[in-house]
């Protein structure tokens, strides 16, 4: 998702210019174009940046649509891909090329009960990643200190299972010290996914995931908000509270529904 113009209401209504655009695979001659189910979710995710940028509603063009912080910017986007496993919207797009045929349900539930294969090793590996990045950028007086050493005594200290090891282990790990955008935040990722699913069970207690009032609460305080406001203070005022890690955990398949 990129943006040729941000939205703003400085000097009458500036209406903002999004664009999505997406490098999937070119078709063999004659033969159409198929996304894989990551794919598809990618779209649905990188749309989700779109609608936080077309649906921005603020005065000034520095906080508009996606000009929030490293969590909350994630959090639009991330949402948005849960529409895309509902029985809704893949029993009507997810249909054979050849005969139109919708994916049969057996087939709909494999798929998606893939989606929690080895969630547990996958979540260790990456909050171990972020709590270390943590660790050393809360060191008062770095020095001259032995990042591999510094490493193994902070996952000591955390209790690290042996048999799982770091996503991002430290002398590769430039996202986090090539530069501010991700430093001291690498846990930006987990935080977004714990608003995000906890956000769609918003929709899922009210047995729709379509439900209008709810989708207008989704509008007026994450998509149209940008960041007029506290984000903190934001997601409250669409779902009544903070989020709760809860859902995240059933949706990883990490707890019981």
């Amino acid at each position: 998702m990129s943006g040729y113009r941000r939205q703003d209401k400085l000097d009458g209504e500036v209406r903002p210019i999004i664009v999505n655009v997406c490098n999937f695979a070119k078709p063999a001659e004659g033969q159409p174009a198929l996304l894989s189910f990551d794919d598809a979710r990618t779209l649905f995710h990188e749309f989700g940046h779109a609608l936080h940028g077309l649906l921005s509603d603020v005065v000034y063009p520095s906080v508009a649509g996606t000009a929030v912080s490293r969590d909350f910017v994630e959090l639009p986007s991330q949402l948005y891909e849960h529409w895309f496993s509902t029985p809704e919207v893949m029993g009507r797009y997810c249909v054979h090329a050849g005969t139109g045929e919708p994916m049969p349900q057996a087939l709909m539930d494999k798929v998606k009960a893939a989606q929690t294969f080895n969630q547990g090793f996958a979540t260790v590996e990456y909050t171990s990643s972020a709590l270390v990045d943590l660790a050393f950028h809360e060191l008062e007086e770095p020095g001259d200190i032995d990042p591999l050493a510094f490493q193994a005594a902070e996952l000591a200290r955390i209790g690290m299972p042996p048999e799982i090891g770091m996503r991002h282990k430290t002398p590769h790990f430039t996202h986090v010290f090539s530069g501010d955008g991700y430093s001291s935040g690498y846990y930006s990722y987990l935080w977004s996914e714990v608003m995000d699913a906890d956000a769609f069970d918003a929709f899922r207690e009210t047995g729709d995931v379509f439900d209008a009032a709810t989708a207008d609460r989704l509008k007026r305080f994450i998509y149209a908000a940008g960041n007029s406001r506290d984000p903190a203070e934001l997601y409250t005022a669409f779902r009544g509270r903070m989020p709760s890690p809860d859902a995240l955990l059933e949706k990883r398949g990490l707890a019981d529904a």
